[in-house]
C-alpha cells in the first residue's frame, strides 16, 4: 500500500495517526472495553495488542495465526478471538478499526500482509493445532480475503505463517535495518513477507498442517485455454497478465479479482469491481475507445476477465519521456513542440472520452497510466473497474489523487473534471493533486503554465476552479523568485510556528509519515530537531517553547529509535549542541553510545557515516576515538570501486549521499582534513567512484542514478547528492575523471521541474545541493518553488512527499524548503551539515599520491 494514504484518513491537512482522529467510528468498539486485571495493553496508530501479565513470555519466533475477515464480518470476529484469548491466556492483537481496516485490504494495499485482520500468538504447536480446531468453529461463517503469505487453513478465515513475535531487527543485503528472526544457526536474518507462502529451510511445517499445504497446491492453471507469459501489473485486488489464447494464437490481456480484497471507498472488493468491468465492456463493444471483451471465468475462488491486447504506450510513459522542462538542455523550440503533441493528444483523448459518454458510460478513472495511445493513432481508455452510468449521476468509489473531482461534481462532470485536470497535468505533472489543501492553487498553476507552454489552459483551470473563487490570500504572500528574503523567511516561519502543536507528546511539527515511527516526531529528518535546526541557521531566533519540549524528551528515547545523524540521536544530539545545550547533547551521545551502534550500516542517513561524523564534529578527544573506529569499520565494509553493481539494486538497493556510497566518501574526507592521511583521500575516491558506477547519463548528457526503471537526479539518492561529496573531494585532489563527471552531475540542476518541492527528494534539495559546493547559479530554482507554493497559518507552506499533505519537517516540508533557500538567499547562508567549505589543504594530484 502507498503508506501515505493511511495517514490521510485523520486530517485533511497533515499526515496523521488514527488515534487523533476525530472520528467516532475510527475504532471498533471493543477498542474501548476495559482489559481485564493483569493484561498488559498497548495500541498504536494501526493495531491493538494484548498479553496476559505475569507468564513466561513468549518465544521469539514461531508459527502465527491471522484471521481474515470482510468488512461485514471483521468486529465480529474481532470480538470472537478477544473472548476465545482472554479465556485462555493467549497472546493476540487486531486493527484497531475499520478505516484501517479498509485501508489495509484496498486496491493500493500490500499484498503481503493485506487480508490480516487479527494476529494470535500461539506459544508451541500443540496451542497452535488447538487454536486453530477450535476458532474453525466458532468462525466457520466469517469470510475473508485469501492471505498470500499464509497457508491456508482448512476452508475458513484462518491461516498460518512462521515467523517473528518480538520485535527484532537486523540489516538487510542492502544496508537497511528490517525485521528480523533467527536462523538454524542462531544468527537474526531478515523476516521476509512476501506474497507466497513459504516454510524457512531451518524448520519444518507442523505435521497436521501438511494436507492443507496439498490443498493449496492442488489449484493449478493446468487446462486453461490461455497461457500467461508475463506479469504486467499486480495490486492487491488481483494480477493482470498478459497471455496468449492457445486456440488461436492472439495475444490477450487476462485481469484477475481476489475475493473480499482490493476494497474501495463503496466497500466492493475486486470481485464485483471486475464483473462490473466485464458489463461495462459488453456495454462498449465495437468502441474503438475501449477494448474488446473476450472471455470470463473463474478458478478457485480468483475470477479472470479477458480482454483485447492493445499494443500501445500510456500516456504517463509518453509524459515521461517527452515532457521537456526535465532535461537540462531544454529550449524554446523543445517546449512549442511538445505543446502542439500534448495539445493534439488531449483533443484525441477527450474524443474517446467522449465516445464512451455517448453510449452512457462515465469512465471514472481517468488518469495518464489508463490511457494507451497506439501506433496507428488509436486512443485506448482502460480500466472500467470504477466505471459508472451517466443516467446514475455517481461518483466512482476509487481515483487517482490527481484527478479525483470535489465532491460537488456527479456523473458526466467527474470525467469533465478529470479531462481538465489532464490537460493540466500535461504540462505540471501531479500538481493537482495539492489543491484539496487551497483550492484557488488552481489558478495560480493555470498562470505558471500559462507563461511557461500554452494560454490555451486557462479554459481547463475554469473547469477545475468551478465557483471557487482566487481568495486572494496566495497572492499576498511573498513569492520565490520574486520576493526579497526577509519576506519569504518570515512567511516561512509564520506556517512553520502556526503549526506547532507542543500540546502533543509525539511531535511538535507535523510532516512526513516517517515522524510516527519510533523517535521520527524528534529527529532531524522528519521531527523537531530538524525543524529547529532550519529556523535557527536562517535566524529565526531562539523558541524556548520548542526547546524544552525537544530537552524534555531527548534524553528517553522510545524503544526503536534510531542512532543515526538524521534518523535518530546524533541528530538531535548535534542541533541541542548548536542551540547551546552542550551537555544534554553530550548526555545524548553517550545513551547512543551504549547500544550496539558499530553495527550499524555505513549509511549517513541513519549508520556510522553520519554518527562518525557528529562525532568529529563535537570536537571532543574520547569521542573522536569513537569516530576514528567508525571510520574503520566503513573502511573494512568498503570494498573495491566495482563491488557494487551497475545498478542502484541488487545487493546495495541505494545510491548517493544519505544512503550510498557518498556518505561513507564524506566521512573519509572529514577524517582526512582532520589528519592529513592521503589514504583517507584514496577511500574517498574508491566510494565515489561506487556511486559513479550506479549512474548512467540521461539523454540529455546529466549524469543521475539509475535505478533500472528510473533515473534519480535528488539530494538523498541521487546525482547532486554524489555531486556535493564530489565537489569536496575535488577540493583536495586533482582527477580529471571525477571533474568531467562533476560537469555531468551538475546538469541536472538546470532541470526545469520536479515533481516535489522538499529537500530530500524535490526541488530544494537541488537549491540546496547549489548552496553546498555543487556549483552554478541558483536563480531559476529558487523561482521554480513556486510551483508548490501554498498559504497556511498566514504564511508560506510545501506539501511534503506524495504532494497529499502539508509538511513542515526538514526532509521533506517547509522547513527543508526554509533552508534550501538559505543556503542561497541568507545574509549569512549555512550549508547542510558536514558540507561547509572544505579545510583548505594543498590540492593532491593523483600522479603526485602516486609518487608518494
Amino acid at each position: 500500500m502507498d503508506q501515505y494514504e493511511l495517514y490521510c484518513l485523520a486530517d485533511g491537512r497533515f499526515y496523521d495517526t488514527l488515534e487523533h482522529s476525530t472520528a467516532e467510528d475510527a475504532d471498533f468498539p471493543i477498542v474501548r472495553r476495559p482489559v481485564p486485571e493483569g493484561w498488559l495493553h498497548e495500541a498504536t496508530e494501526t493495531w491493538c495488542y494484548y498479553a496476559p501479565g505475569g507468564v513466561a513470555p513468549l518465544p521469539s519466533q514461531g508459527w502465527k495465526i491471522h484471521v481474515s475477515a470482510r468488512v461485514d464480518d471483521a468486529e465480529r470476529a474481532v470480538e470472537t478471538v478477544w473472548d476465545y484469548c482472554m479465556s485462555r491466556g493467549i497472546a493476540f492483537k487486531f486493527l484497531r478499526g475499520v478505516p484501517v481496516h479498509v485501508m489495509l485490504n484496498s486496491k493500493a494495499a500490500s499484498r503481503a500482509s493485506s487480508g490480516k485482520l487479527i494476529t494470535i500468538y500461539p506459544r508451541d504447536e500443540g496451542q497452535l493445532e488447538l487454536v486453530l480446531k477450535e476458532l474453525d468453529e466458532l468462525l466457520r461463517d466469517v469470510r475473508g480475503p485469501y492471505i498470500l503469505s499464509d497457508l491456508r487453513y482448512g476452508e475458513g478465515p484462518l491461516f498460518v505463517r512462521y515467523g517473528g513475535f518480538a520485535e527484532r531487527h537486523c540489516l538487510s543485503g542492502g544496508g537497511e535495518r528490517v525485521l528480523a528472526i533467527e536462523d538454524g544457526g542462531g544468527q537474526l536474518v531478515p523476516d521476509v513477507r512476501g506474497a507466497t507462502f513459504s516454510v524457512p529451510p531451518w524448520t519444518t511445517l507442523p505435521e497436521f498442517l501438511e494436507p492443507h499445504l496439498a490443498a493449496r497446491n492442488a489449484v493449478t492453471t493446468t487446462g486453461l485455454p490461455y497461457a500467461i507469459e508475463k506479469v504486467l501489473h499486480f495490486s492487491n485486488g488481483g494480477g493482470v497478465y498478459l497471455g496468449r489464447d492457445q486456440r488461436t494464437g492472439d495475444r490477450v490481456v487476462l485481469k484477475e479479482a481476489r475475493p473480499h480484497a482490493g476494497l474501495d471507498t463503496a466497500g466492493r472488493d475486486a470481485v464485483a469491481r471486475l464483473t462490473h468491468e466485464r458489463d461495462i465492456l459488453q456495454r462498449l463493444a465495437g468502441l474503438p475507445a475501449a477494448p474488446d471483451l473476450l472471455g470470463y471465468f473463474t478458478l478457485g475462488e480468483h475470477h479472470f476477465l479477458v480482454q483485447e491486447f492493445v499494443d500501445g504506450t500510456t500516456l504517463q510513459r509518453r509524459l515521461v519521456h517527452r515532457y521537456p522542462l526535465t532535461r537540462a538542455t531544454c529550449t524554446p523550440d523543445d517546449i512549442a513542440g511538445y505543446t502542439d503533441w500534448a495539445l493534439d493528444t488531449l483533443d484525441r483523448v477527450e474524443r474517446a472520452l467522449g465516445s464512451l459518454h455517448e453510449r452512457g458510460v462515465v469512465f471514472g478513472d481517468l488518469h495518464p497510466d489508463n490511457i494507451l495511445l497506439t501506433e496507428s493513432g488509436r486512443v485506448v481508455l482502460i480500466d472500467y473497474e470504477v466505471a459508472t452510468l451517466a443516467e446514475e449521476g455517481s461518483r466512482a468509489a476509487l481515483a487517482h489523487p490527481a484527478y479525483v473531482a470535489p465532491a460537488d461534481r456527479q456523473g458526466v462532470d467527474v470525467d469533465r473534471y478529470a479531462m481538465a485536470c489532464l490537460r493540466l497535468g500535461l504540462f505540471a505533472p501531479q500538481c493537482t493533486i495539492m489543491l484539496p489543501l487551497h483550492r484557488a492553487k488552481i489558478r495560480h498553476l493555470g498562470e505558471i503554465v500559462g507563461d511557461t507552454f500554452t494560454p490555451e489552459i486557462a479554459p481547463a483551470v475554469s473547469t477545475i476552479a468551478g465557483d471557487e473563487r482566487d481568495d486572494g490570500e496566495l497572492r499576498a504572500l511573498p513569492m520565490p523568485g520574486s520576493a526579497p528574503w526577509p519576506d519569504l523567511r518570515a512567511a516561512m516561519w509564520r506556517a512553520i510556528r502556526a503549526a506547532a502543536t507542543p500540546e502533543r507528546d509525539d511531535r511538535l511539527f507535523p510532516g512526513d509519515v516517517a515522524q510516527f515511527q519510533p523517535g521520527g516526531g524528534l529527529n532531524l529528518a522528519y521531527g523537531a530537531a530538524g525543524v529547529l535546526y532550519a529556523l535557527e541557521a536562517t535566524g529565526a531566533g531562539r523558541f524556548p517553547e520548542y526547546e524544552n519540549w525537544l530537552l524534555s524528551r531527548a534524553k528517553r528515547p522510545a524503544p526503536g529509535s534510531g542512532l543515526g545523524f538524521y534518523d535518530g540521536l546524533h541528530g538531535i544530539a548535534h542541533v541541542l549542541d548548536l542551540l547551546g545545550h552542550r551537555q544534554d547533547a553530550l548526555d545524548v551521545i553517550e545513551i547512543s553510545l551504549r547500544e550496539k551502534w558499530d553495527r550499524l550500516e555505513s549509511a549517513l542517513f541513519s549508520g556510522l557515516s553520519g554518527i562518525g561524523l557528529n562525532l568529529f564534529h563535537m570536537d571532543d578527544p574520547e569521542l573522536e576515538r569513537s569516530a576514528l573506529r567508525a571510520v574503520d569499520i566503513c573502511a573494512d565494509r568498503l570494498g573495491g570501486a566495482d563491488d557494487v553493481p551497475e545498478l542502484s539494486g541488487g545487493t546495495n538497493p541505494r545510491a548517493g549521499l544519505m544512503y550510498g556510497s557518498s556518505g561513507p566518501a564524506l566521512l573519509f574526507l572529514h577524517a582526512y582534513e582532520r589528519t592529513g592521511d592521503t589514504a583517507l583521500l584514496d577511500l574517498a575516491a574508491v566510494a565515489l567512484r561506487q556511486d559513479l558506477r550506479r549512474c548512467r547519463a540521461a539523454e540529455d548528457g546529466s549524469l543521475q542514478v539509475n535505478q533500472g526503471w528510473r533515473l534519480l537526479p535528488y539530494l538523498d539518492e541521487g546525482s547532486v547528492g554524489i555531486g556535493v561529496v564530489l565537489a569536496r573531494y575535488l577540493a583536495h585532489r586533482e582527477d580529471e575523471t571525477f571533474a568531467a563527471a562533476l560537469r555531468d552531475l551538475r546538469l541536472v540542476a538546470r532541470s526545469g521541474f520536479f515533481v516535489q518541492p522538499g529537500l530530500f527528494t524535490g526541488r530544494a534539495g537541488i537549491v540546496a545541493a547549489l548552496g553546498c559546493g555543487l556549483g552554478g547559479p541558483a536563480d531559476a530554482q529558487v523561482k521554480g518553488m513556486r510551483w508548490h507554493a501554498l498559504p497556511y497559518g498566514g504564511g508560506l507552506a510545501f506539501p511534503g512527499d506524495q504532494l497529499l499533505r502539508f509538511s513542515m519537517d526538514f526532509a521533506t516540508g517547509t522547513a527543508g524548503v526554509l533552508f534550501a533557500l538559505g543556503t542561497v538567499m541568507g545574509e549569512q547562508p549555512r550549508r547542510l551539515p558536514f558540507l561547509e567549505a572544505a579545510a583548505q589543504r594543498r590540492p593532491v594530484s593523483n600522479q603526485s599520491q602516486k609518487e608518494v
